[in-house]
């Protein structure tokens, strides 16, 4: 009878312990007294409180800001991932590290830059406002914070693939008569799919709960460029606590139902390589 193999970590039961208690300190806790706060307010209050014209304003703002970045995060992101895969060229390992730098800059900073830049005085808002194309603070400047902060999740979802992916399978489809974009759409597409709308719901979703690099460039107006989670600390800072806890138990579920996508698209892709 062989001798059990020893583990480096402890066994099943402490592991899972530990773990249990992790995440009950980090995770469970918290959102547990968010879910008893907003459960001080009556049905009837809370369904008033998510529903009021101002928050409804700000959940299409929100959302809609949201599923435009990533969208538009969903077809450049493949591009850049296609370029720094398939070619080699000066200055492509100083691209693949810009890729990554909204992951590293702070989010007030990248805020401020953005601000900076579309504004009436800014490099690229003193071309484009005298022809009717106004960015910052207004609701065009939410979404080009949205897509500043939600690429890296696409190129970085769609590029692993894109190494995987034989050249050989594209050549073969050629020698067989097919055109470039019968190649594409055929062969490459269906493979990059998966990943693709994993890291469109990645960009989604950070795209919802972004706050800092969105407030120096929205505007901040009611009902024309005020974000949920704004709505949320300005809730807070009026002493509503159990109206931001309810509007965030909405974006909580909102959150929680993108994950769980995340998680079957995930789950889609692996079967799909298999």
């Amino acid at each position: 009878m062989g001798r059990a193999k020893n583990n480096v970590l402890p066994g099943f039961t402490p592991a899972l312990g530990y773990t249990v208690f992790y995440l009950s300190i980090v995770v469970l806790i918290p959102l547990s007294g968010l879910f008893f706060k907003t459960a001080t307010l009556s049905w009837a209050d809370f369904v008033a409180a998510v529903t009021a014209p101002r928050v409804l304003a700000s959940y299409r703002v929100t959302f809609g800001s949201s599923l435009v970045a990533a969208a538009i995060n969903a077809f450049f992101g493949v591009l850049v991932a296609w370029v720094l895969v398939r070619y080699r060229f000066p200055g492509r390992k100083l691209i693949d590290a810009l890729v990554d730098l909204p992951f590293a800059l702070p989010t007030a900073v990248a805020g401020i830059t953005l601000a900076s830049v579309y504004s009436q005085n800014g490099w690229l808002g003193r071309y484009l406002e005298p022809r009717g194309i106004k960015v910052a603070f207004t609701p065009l400047g939410i979404a080009v914070a949205m897509v500043f902060i939600g690429l890296p999740f696409v190129v970085r979802t769609v590029q692993p693939v894109l190494e995987e992916l034989d050249q050989e399978i594209e050549e073969a489809a050629s020698c067989l008569g097919a055109n470039r974009w019968q190649t594409f759409r055929r062969v490459l597409l269906p493979t990059m799919l998966p990943a693709i709308l994993t890291g469109f719901a990645l960009s989604f979703a950070r795209a919802v709960g972004e706050y800092g690099s969105i407030i120096f460039i929205a505007g901040n107006m009611p009902m024309v460029s005020e974000i949920t989670p704004l709505l949320i600390i300005t809730k807070l800072e009026q002493y509503d606590y159990a109206g931001a806890t309810a509007i965030a138990t909405v974006m909580l579920v909102v959150s929680f139902f993108m994950l769980l996508c995340i998680n079957l698209l995930q789950k889609w892709s692996r079967r799909y390589a298999e």
